[in-house]
């Protein structure tokens, strides 16, 4: 029924074990999978009188997050590779995550998006958000949600 299934990932355990199950899905399917990770946009903290306060540069921070993505979907790679699923990786430093998911789904040709959901409620999904529920309501890809 899916023949390419785009797997995000944020690389906490909630995340991974859907990646697990969104891998042995693909198999089921004989889909090709994109596992993709959104790295956050540099932070610029401001302190008191709004005072720039930058602990790393920009590129220590690239750096890192990059080194954090790599491992990432090192992790996840080789979970398809095991299982036998043909998967790519890709990575996008973004400050909103839900977008660059929706368009990696819309430029890689996916006919599904297979993620996690932190479940957050109440106060705390409120002013956090949830990225999963922002690619519900923005995209035209189907979703699959798992929890």
């Amino acid at each position: 029924m899916y023949s390419h299934i785009l797997i995000p990932t944020d690389g906490t355990d909630l995340s991974h074990q859907a990646v697990e199950k969104g891998i042995a899905f693909a198999a089921e399917q004989k889909a090709k999978v994109t596992l993709l990770y959104v790295q956050p946009d540099f932070p610029v903290p401001l302190g008191s009188e709004s005072v720039m306060l930058a602990p790393e540069t920009r590129s220590d921070y690239v750096r890192t997050s990059q080194i954090q993505a790599a491992k990432i979907l090192e992790k996840a790679a080789a979970v398809a590779a095991h299982i036998g699923v043909p998967a790519k990786t890709q990575t996008a430093i973004h400050s909103e995550p839900y977008e660059v998911i929706i368009e990696t789904a819309r430029a890689c040709g996916c006919d599904l998006i297979y993620m996690a959901s932190h479940g957050r409620r109440g106060l705390s999904g409120l002013l956090i958000g949830s990225v999963t529920h922002k690619v519900l309501t923005h995209c035209k890809t189907p979703v699959l949600v798992c929890r």
